[in-house]
């Protein structure tokens, strides 16, 4: 039946093609988050790495969180800010493909790996007594192993489902990655009833169950706030335990109202909307929420600008020292 039709051998991403009046704002505001998001995720993986205090189930955490964030903004965003800068939206088929499976990879396990952190918040806020031996880092080893394990499982499949197809024409994937799941039909010529059937209990699988384990041990951990007898304990908890939330709930909201609603092309903008709360916001919110708001990691921050203080003003002498014997 497709024998006529020429092949595909790559894809435009239209992506922010129809706002030609705000590329270059656009390409300075994504420029701008792009470095935050580096910037804060790798300083958290340099100190989780390097400071022994952190050395716990959950800041092990935190730094595979920050180490999956970088991968994810480094996949997406950079393709980004060429089209923008550049005007080419093209990517050969194959590229797309490795995109894709990178991104399914990264996204299986940040959701499971954001329900593994509410789990190891809740032992420790509801049964602390019982935490250091329930929580060890062989258990928080093999945690997260099963969040990465799990996502790799996740987009292996998909990618491979999705690599048997045949694409000739239309080329063009409205979005400014590549996500071809809720396009796969425009543009494939084969049968994509597989690919979407595993692509929506692939969805649930990986956002539902995480969600809910998540909401319920914030909710255990809200009922454990409110016995705290300190106002000032339960405000600053409260904060804490809600900024939580609230990234939380963005990330696994935004992520199943896109692949959870119908497919349609009546909705197609605002999914592309929703997907930058999960694949660009979110990565830049992540380190300030979880992380840089920690007593612990204010002082390992401290310690490292001390020691990098420390480092410049003894090369600084030594320059000195070095000019001020030169003869010449």
């Amino acid at each position: 039946m497709w024998q006529n039709q020429s092949a595909v051998f790559e894809f435009i991403l239209l992506g922010f093609g129809d706002l030609p009046n705000l590329q270059v704002l656009l390409f300075l505001l994504f420029f701008v988050i792009y470095l935050i998001t580096m910037a804060g995720n790798l300083l958290i993986v340099v100190l989780v790495v390097t400071d022994e205090h952190l050395h716990t189930p959950m800041y092990f955490f935190l730094g595979n969180l920050s180490f999956l964030e970088i991968c994810c903004s480094s996949t997406i965003v950079p393709k980004i800010l060429s089209n923008l800068l550049t005007g080419e939206r093209s990517i050969s088929v194959k590229a797309c493909l490795i995109q894709f499976f990178i991104y399914a990879c990264l996204g299986g396990t940040e959701c499971y790996l954001l329900s593994m952190m509410s789990c190891d918040r809740y032992l420790a806020i509801c049964k602390p007594l019982h935490y250091a031996t329930i929580m060890n880092g062989r258990l928080s080893f093999q945690l997260a192993v099963v969040s990465w394990v799990s996502g790799i499982l996740v987009s292996t499949s998909l990618t491979l489902n999705i690599s048997r197809l045949s694409f000739c024409g239309p080329n063009e994937i409205d979005h400014y990655f590549c996500d071809v799941v809720p396009d796969i039909r425009y543009i494939s010529c084969s049968d994509t009833y597989l690919v979407e059937l595993s692509s929506f209990i692939f969805a649930c699988i990986f956002t539902l169950p995480p969600f809910v384990l998540t909401i319920s041990s914030y909710g255990f951990i809200i009922l454990a706030i409110l016995r705290i007898p300190s106002i000032t304990g339960r405000q600053r908890a409260f904060s804490t335990c809600s900024s939580h939330l609230s990234v939380v709930a963005l990330y696994y909201g935004t992520l199943m109202l896109v692949y959870l609603l119908p497919r349609s092309r009546n909705l197609r903008h605002i999914k592309k909307t929703f997907s930058i709360s999960y694949t660009i916001l979110t990565p830049m919110l992540n380190p300030l929420i979880y992380s840089l708001r920690n007593k612990e990691v204010k002082i390992a921050v401290s310690k490292v600008f001390r020691k990098l203080l420390f480092f410049v003003n003894i090369q600084r002498v030594g320059f000195l020292k070095l000019k001020g014997g030169n003869p010449h």
